[in-house]
């Protein structure tokens, strides 16, 4: 499938609001120590969700939202459980680093990471719904975030 300007714009944005996440303002929540230990666990189990589904991505990997003309739909590993977890994991990583460096700031791009991912996402489902007429089955059994969503 060819890539048209909608995914161009989710990639920018996506890689504007990372680099956003990169600054640092003095914007504290003054967050108890439990918290932010509950973010560091949180951001670890992020990172380590991020890890594994890239490898059983593999060579469907793209940051585009429209699917490569070899892309195969996985419906194991995490894929099993939910249709994103790439996103699900960038999401866990970004907010509970928010938590763990006690950011509200780092927060507020972390809420728009997932306004993001939520609009990216429908979008490529969209576009894999044109190119695979059976993943609309695998959509309906499958959470798109988490497992239970």
């Amino acid at each position: 499938m060819t890539l048209k300007r909608k995914d161009y714009l989710f990639v920018s944005i996506q890689f504007f609001l990372f680099l956003c996440f990169i600054l640092d303002f003095d914007c504290s929540m003054n967050l108890s120590l439990e918290i932010q230990k509950a973010g560091l666990f949180i951001t670890v189990l992020g990172g380590m969700i991020i890890i594994l589904a890239l490898l059983q991505l593999n060579k469907n990997l793209s940051p585009f939202p429209t699917p490569k003309d070899t892309t195969t739909i996985l419906k194991n590993g995490l894929y099993k459980y939910m249709r994103h977890p790439i996103y699900t994991g960038i999401i866990l990583f970004f907010t509970g680093y928010s938590f763990y460096k006690n950011s509200f700031y780092k927060l507020e791009i972390s809420l728009l990471l997932v306004v993001l991912f939520y609009f990216k996402s429908n979008y490529e489902e969209r576009r894999l719904e044109q190119k695979f007429p059976d993943y609309k089955f695998y959509k309906a059994k499958t959470g798109k975030f988490f497992p239970w969503i």
